[in-house]
């Protein structure tokens, strides 16, 4: 009887945990079976792995085979356990030295001519290998770029991956604010949006560049920094959309209003980071506000407020980090002309309620910005004058964040508890203007918080390290423009 031990990976929401394949090749009637809770996919690797062994030149043993995935407690999934199962019963036969194997992490798909296919996560287990203690990782070429980003080291023969770098440019933004005539208003809501990382609700008219504007806020947000891209990469790898190498753009997702609730908070029977944690330090663009299923929205209230989404299973709980800025565009009503200057609405205050009561008051509450965006004038549209570009806007909205990420550590949006009273304090005439507002708009505590902060990003947008009269009046301006007062 012979027992061989290969070391592998499984992804468990985006973090990676080690995982034993004990592979026993003994007397018996000759079989194939796998042990320690698999799902159908693993299953499913007994008649992949013995065809790539025998198309691959070996001899898949005439023996009992037996694989056990240790902890037996721990479920795994999906198809990255073919190639250490493969590699064990050569290994447990004969075929390969068992010390080749040892210090090795190893996971990948087999396909039946015995080539690779890429694995998800491939980022998150190559951080746990490191941090497990193995000195060389064994993955399929399309993920080695991505995981050589944490460590690869060269053995057993095998041409270790290039690690990433830092080298080359951002690609530029395609869409630019300068194809953009007029909404000055707008397009300042969605800078300081961007440089606070603030969630924001645009309201106007079909046809007034709600959507036009918001597929433009990619071009002024900051840099990503190397962390937040080893993350941003880790949620994408999960949900198994990476190219192979580190995410250099901040996620802009614009889901449509059909999406289920798994597809937006993440989840399913295999589950996957929905589009919330796919837009993590990014942002969540959703047009047609009104049109998403209630129950769908609702979802939104815990990552929005916590920045990562829970899922809870009978087996484990699943955590995805969340943390975004929402962008939404929505018309002011059904037929989408209330209080438009040129065409009459046609919908009833009930209709109009009715409406716009379909997003619930809480998740309103999580909104910071509420803009207008009126439909334009001919004179307007028809003005040649060059508007200011993206690059131009990003330079400022950088600075502004790189304040905030020398202050207190993270982007105003982030800020509570005694970093928002050290890093919003009010005095004299600002003092006496919030105290009014409070009173007069109702703002609720959350309410309160979010003026706060947005004003305190006007204040970084001006270089300012007080927030002043103009600031807060500016914050309490884009609180007040859509009727809210939470």
């Amino acid at each position: 009887m012979s027992v061989c031990r290969v070391r592998s990976l499984s992804l468990f929401g985006i973090d990676a945990l080690p995982v034993e394949v004990e592979v026993d090749v003994g007397a018996g009637l000759p079989g194939f079976s796998i042990v320690g809770l698999p799902d159908a996919a693993v299953q499913e690797a007994r008649e992949r792995v013995r065809v790539a062994i025998s198309n691959s030149g070996y001899k898949f043993p005439t023996k009992k085979v037996i694989v056990n995935l240790a902890p037996a407690n721990l479920r795994k999934e999906g198809a990255a356990f073919d190639l250490p199962m493969a590699l064990g019963i050569l290994a447990a036969s004969g075929s390969l030295p068992p010390a080749s194997l040892q210090d090795v992490g190893v996971v990948g798909e087999l396909s039946l001519d015995g080539g690779l296919r890429g694995v998800r996560g491939a980022l998150s287990m190559a951080e746990a290998a490191r941090l497990g203690g193995l000195g060389r990782l064994v993955l399929p070429g399309k993920n080695a770029r991505e995981a050589a980003v944490e460590f690869l080291r060269s053995g057993c023969g095998v041409e270790p991956a290039e690690p990433w770098s830092e080298n080359g440019e951002e690609p530029a933004a395609v869409e630019d604010f300068a194809d953009v005539a007029g909404q000055g208003y707008a397009k300042r809501a969605l800078e300081v949006a961007a440089a606070g990382g603030h969630n924001l609700v645009m309201s106007g008219p079909p046809g007034s560049g709600k959507t036009m504007l918001a597929r433009r806020i990619p071009g002024v947000l900051p840099p990503l920094g190397l962390e937040e891209r080893i993350e941003v990469t880790k949620v994408h790898s999960a949900g198994g959309e990476t190219n192979g190498s580190l995410l250099r753009v901040r996620p802009f997702r614009a889901p449509h209003h059909t999406i289920s609730t798994a597809g937006l908070a993440g989840g399913g029977s295999n589950p996957r980071p929905g589009e919330v944690s796919l837009a993590h330090h990014g942002v969540l663009f959703l047009d047609e506000f009104p049109e998403f299923g209630r129950r769908t929205l609702e979802v939104l209230r815990q990552p929005l407020e916590d920045g990562y989404v829970t899922i809870s299973r009978v087996a484990a709980t699943l955590s995805y980090p969340a943390r975004v800025t929402l962008l939404c565009s929505m018309n002011p009503c059904p037929c989408g002309y209330a209080g438009d200057a040129r065409r009459a609405c046609r919908c009833t205050p009930g209709q109009i309620e009715r409406y716009q009561g379909r997003i619930s008051g809480p998740l309103i509450d999580r909104m910071d910005l509420f803009v207008d965006v009126p439909r334009l004038s001919r004179e307007e549209l028809r003005d040649g004058r060059e508007a200011e570009p993206s690059r131009v806007v990003r330079e400022r909205v950088t600075r502004a964040r790189r304040a905030q990420i020398e202050r207190q550590g993270s982007p105003n949006c982030a800020l509570s508890g005694r970093l928002l009273r050290a890093a919003c304090g009010l005095r004299g005439d600002a003092e006496a203007l919030f105290s009014r507002a409070i009173d007069r708009m109702g703002l609720s505590g959350r309410g309160h918080d979010r003026v706060l902060r947005v004003a305190r990003t006007v204040a970084d947008l001006s270089g300012e390290e007080d927030i002043d009269v103009e600031h807060l009046a500016e914050a309490l301006n884009y609180r007040r423009s859509y009727g809210v007062g939470g």
